[in-house]
C-alpha cells in the first residue's frame, strides 16, 4: 500500500488527484475512439454515459475504481467488425449476467472455477490483435506528411517518454492528433458545431443476439469476473484496508451501468484492476478523481456530440495507430503475469494463438477444452495406480 493513500471515505478535488484520474487514458481513448470510428458509433454518447458512470463509481466506491471499455468485445468490435446490434445485445447479456450472479452468489463461486490461465490467455491474445491492428493501421500510411509513418514513429517516442516519466501525457498526444489532422485537411472542422448526442438505440436482431452472445459475451466474461471484479476488489483491500469493495457489489456495479447504458448507444463497460493501478500510479487516492474524469467526459460529449463523429473518422492513423499499439501491448503485458507453471503457460499461449488466428470465441472455446482434456488426463493417471 502507498503511504500516502487516506484510509478514510473522504473525496478529494486536487490537481493531484484530477491527474491521477487520467492514468486510465492510455487503455480507455484508444478502445473508445478506434470502436466509434470503426463501427460509426456516436462519441457524444460513449463519452456522456462512461462520465455519468465514473460519477457514479466515484461516489458509490470513494474510491478510484476505473471505468473502461470491456477489453474482449472492444477487440471483436475493432478487428471483426462486431455490428452495433451485436456490440448492443453482448453489453446486455453481460449487464443481466453479471446482475444475476451478483445477487445470487454465483460471482463467488465462479471466481474460484475459472483457472486464471484461460484469462491470462485471453488477454494476451486479446493485446496482441489490438496492437498488431494498430501497427497494420501505420503500416498502410505513406512515409512522410502529417499522417505519416514518421509521425507515428514521432507519437511513438513521445508515448515511451511520458510512460518512462509516468506522466499521462496520453491526452497531450490525442490532442496533438487534432492538431495534426487541421494541418492536413483544415475543411475537416468547417462542420464541428456544438451539438447534443445523438441517442439512437438499435434493438438487435436474432442474428445479432447470437453473435453478441458467442463472440463478444462468452469470451467476455471470465475475463470480467476475474479482471474486473475479483481482481480489482483484491487491488482494493491493498490499497484502502478495510474498505476493500466485495466481488457481488463491484459485480452489481458493473451489471447495472450496462443495463442502463448500452440500450441509448453507449459500449459495454467494466471496471479494472490495470485502470486502478494506473491511477493510483498517478496519484489518484479517493473517488474524487473519478468523479472529476466523469465530469470532463460529460461535458466533451454533451458538447460537441456527434460532430465528434465527423472528425474521428479522419483522424490521423499516425497517431491512433501508435495509442492502439501501446494500448494492445499493456494489456497483453498482463496477460503473461502469474502464469508460474508451464501447464499454465500452455493453455495461456494456445489461447491467445487461437484469438490471434481465429477469433475470442474460438481461443475461449480451444482453450477450455484444452484444460479439460488435461485434467481429465491427471484424474486418468491419478485412477490408475489405484485400480492396479
Amino acid at each position: 500500500m502507498s503511504a500516502d493513500a487516506p484510509t478514510s471515505a473522504r473525496l478529494r478535488f486536487t490537481w493531484a488527484e484530477f491527474s491521477g484520474s487520467l492514468g486510465d487514458l492510455g487503455l480507455f481513448l484508444p478502445l473508445v475512439v478506434a470502436m466509434a470510428t470503426v463501427g460509426n458509433l456516436d462519441l457524444g454518447v460513449i463519452l456522456v454515459a462512461a462520465g455519468a458512470m465514473n460519477v457514479a463509481t466515484g461516489l458509490l466506491f470513494r474510491q478510484p475504481i476505473p471505468v473502461q471499455p470491456m477489453k474482449a468485445i472492444a477487440a471483436v468490435a475493432i478487428t471483426e467488425g462486431l455490428m452495433p446490434g451485436a456490440l448492443m445485445a453482448s453489453g446486455l447479456i453481460m449487464g443481466a449476467l453479471l446482475l444475476i450472479l451478483a445477487l445470487s452468489g454465483g460471482v463467488d463461486a465462479i471466481g474460484r472455477l475459472v483457472p486464471s490461465a484461460l484469462v491470462r490467455g485471453i488477454q494476451l491474445g486479446v493485446g496482441l490483435k489490438l496492437a498488431a491492428k494498430g501497427a497494420g493501421w501505420v503500416g498502410g500510411l505513406p512515409f512522410l506528411g502529417w499522417d505519416g509513418i514518421l509521425v507515428a514513429a514521432v507519437g511513438s517516442l513521445l508515448l515511451l517518454y511520458f510512460l518512462y516519466k509516468r506522466w499521462p501525457g496520453l491526452l497531450f498526444v490525442f490532442f496533438f492528433g487534432f492538431v495534426l489532422l487541421f494541418l492536413e485537411d483544415p475543411a475537416a472542422y468547417h462542420h464541428l458545431t456544438l451539438t447534443l448526442p445523438k441517442v439512437s438505440p438499435v434493438w438487435p436482431s436474432p442474428a445479432e443476439w447470437e453473435a453478441g452472445l458467442l463472440r463478444g459475451a462468452l469470451p467476455q466474461l471470465p475475463l470480467t469476473l476475474l479482471n474486473s471484479v475479483i481482481a480489482v476488489c483484491a487491488l482494493s483491500a491493498d490499497y484502502y484496508p478495510g474498505r476493500g469493495i466485495a466481488p457481488r457489489r463491484m459485480a452489481a456495479s458493473v451489471g447495472i451501468m450496462n443495463l442502463l447504458c448500452v440500450p441509448f448507444g453507449a459500449i459495454p463497460m467494466c471496471h479494472g484492476a490495470g485502470g486502478l493501478a494506473a491511477q493510483h500510479r498517478f496519484g489518484a487516492r479517493t473517488g474524487g478523481s473519478v468523479v472529476m474524469l466523469g465530469a470532463a467526459k460529460i461535458a466533451v460529449g454533451a458538447s460537441l456530440g456527434v460532430a465528434l463523429v465527423g472528425i474521428l473518422n479522419v483522424y490521423p492513423l499516425a497517431i491512433l495507430g501508435p495509442m492502439l499499439v501501446f494500448a494492445g501491448v499493456e494489456l497483453a503485458r498482463s496477460g503473461t503475469r502469474n502464469l508460474a507453471s508451464e501447464e499454465h503457460r500452455v493453455v495461456a499461449l494456445l489461447t491467445a494463438g487461437t484469438v490471434l488466428g481465429a477469433n475470442t470465441f474460438a481461443g475461449f472455446l480451444v482453450g477450455t477444452l484444452f484444460l479439460l482434456c488435461l485434467r481429465l488426463r491427471r484424474r486418468l493417471a491419478e485412477a490408475g495406480p489405484s485400480r492396479a
